[in-house]
């Protein structure tokens, strides 16, 4: 037996998605931020993480359009896909700073 789901206004969850990751777009530029300021102290090996943080934020950034898109049209086709590559690409790039945190920390370079 097929089980309906009602949703109240199925146009807004592209509109919350795309919300949701440019606030995390957002967060990547306040992490290099904070990077920047912890330069002086660890030397070029920052940039390394400032780097990935970048470009992080800036594949997010070119990746928004095309992201709206395939949410608008999986609502209107009541079909929607998880992106599962932009997941795994998140938790890569969070396993990297966090690995490259600890590495200057342990260091202390």
């Amino acid at each position: 037996m097929k089980q309906e789901v009602s949703v109240s206004d199925p146009g807004l969850q592209p509109e919350r998605t795309v919300m949701a990751w440019g606030r995390t777009l957002i967060s990547f530029l306040v992490v290099a931020g904070v990077f920047l300021r912890w330069q002086p102290h660890y030397g070029s090996g920052i940039l390394i993480m400032i780097g990935i943080a970048l470009c992080t934020a800036a594949g997010i950034y070119l990746s928004q359009r095309r992201r709206y898109a395939r949410m608008a049209h999986g609502v209107k086709n009541e079909r929607i896909q998880a992106d599962v590559v932009a997941v795994l690409v998140m938790t890569c790039a969070m396993l990297a700073l966090g690995a490259g945190a600890i590495v200057l920390v342990a260091l202390g370079v």
